[in-house]
């Protein structure tokens, strides 16, 4: 395949394919077409794009007879330093081109710029309220830190907040097993318009955490201590982040999220206390342990409005799919008791990994947060 005068074989005689690129940033930097026809060479100038309007680029190609039916690639602007992302900031997956295609319009949302997918000057403020905060309900101590919008210092404005387990792994570049970087995700976002929320990160307890994360329920792990700590992020944490951030403190507004184990946590909180909460944010929940932990709905005595956004990956195990489906079923049936939105999101390659959530939590935060309207999304 060539610009113009080159070529990328063909399955039949020689023709002529375009590509049709725009793209939200209108950087200077040229664009370059780069896949497993030229070895994925980011700067191969045969493959350069002419620059016909603002954020508007054009390619026209050769495709010469002996070409395999189709080809990957991905737009670069020069380097994989600054290579194509979506609107998310995450690693764009690569394009394909079937090459009896004779023209090709893509968009690109997003590029990396040296390396980066996020604007440094958009990062919140990570503040450490304390590396003991005292949890009287289990007698123990734990780190609390927040994430302030960027803007928090300048600013007299109130924001939303959401209440996030497992903090070791939501941003610390040296965790071990990876993080979230919901740090520059939330920058990603406030980029967009959509930053403005207070993200709170409590340490998991270590040894403690699956019993801290285990409902008092008859569960495949037996009775767990989760009621004291859900009661402990309500009736202590919550209290103190509103009188010492400029918080809006109502349900509206209050949001809980977690993964795995946290996941599930998460799900037994928001049906606790319905009236804290009213946004979860639940990935690959650990519902094997609790698999009818949605029999807690029958209980409440008021119609609240909650919205779940539910993430699961098919590389998780035979059973999370499955699981979360019966979940979000099982939830939609209690109408009578409340009015529930569930947004089920499934990766069929997702991992049960830190990074996989990492690229989910943009996505959860703009549903669970910056969406007027939300439609009920019916259990597959």
């Amino acid at each position: 395949m060539e610009n113009t005068s080159a070529s990328v074989q063909s399955t039949t005689e020689a023709r002529t394919a375009i590509f049709e690129l725009t793209t939200a940033d209108n950087r200077e930097n040229p664009v370059y077409l780069a896949g497993d026809f030229n070895n994925w060479d980011a700067a191969d100038e045969r493959f350069r794009f002419q620059r016909v309007a603002e954020r508007q680029y054009r390619l026209q190609v050769t495709i010469a007879s002996g070409t395999p039916p189709s080809f990957t690639y991905k737009y670069t602007r020069g380097s994989w330093e600054d290579v194509e992302m979506d609107r998310y900031g995450n690693e764009a997956a690569r394009r394909v081109f079937k090459t009896d295609q004779l023209l090709v319009q893509d968009v690109v949302p997003r590029w990396k710029q040296n390396g980066l997918f996020y604007n440094p000057a958009l990062l919140p403020e990570k503040v450490i309220i304390s590396e003991a905060f005292e949890i009287p309900q289990l007698i123990k101590t734990r780190r609390i830190a927040v994430l302030l919008p960027h803007q928090y210092a300048a600013s007299d404005q109130h924001y939303p907040v959401l209440y996030l387990q497992d903090g070791q792994n939501l941003y610390d570049e040296y965790a071990p097993f990876g993080n979230w970087g919901v740090d520059k995700k939330m920058a990603v976002l406030a980029e967009q318009g959509m930053g403005d929320v207070i993200i709170v990160a409590i340490d998991h307890g270590e040894e403690s955490r699956i019993a801290e994360f285990t409902p008092p329920l008859q569960t495949r792990l037996g009775r767990g201590d989760g009621k004291k700590y859900v009661r402990f992020l309500a009736d202590t944490l919550k209290p103190f982040i509103d009188k010492h951030f400029r918080t809006l403190p109502e349900r509206e507004h209050t949001g809980m999220g977690g993964s795995s184990m946290g996941g599930l946590i998460t799900i037994y909180a928001g049906f606790m206390y319905p009236e804290v909460y009213s946004k979860l944010m639940v990935f690959s929940p650990s519902l094997w342990v609790a698999p009818n932990i949605h029999f807690n709905l029958m209980g409440l005595d008021e119609i609240y409005h909650l919205k779940i956004y539910l993430y699961g990956g098919g590389a998780e195990g035979k059973y999370m799919i499955p699981n979360m489906q019966r979940f979000a079923a099982a939830v939609a049936q209690q109408k009578a008791n409340t009015h529930i939105d569930v947004n089920l999101s499934v990766n069929p390659q997702g991992q049960h990994t830190e990074a996989r959530w990492g690229e989910e939590f943009p996505k959860a935060i703009e549903w669970l947060f910056f969406h007027q309207e939300s439609a009920r999304t019916p259990p597959l």
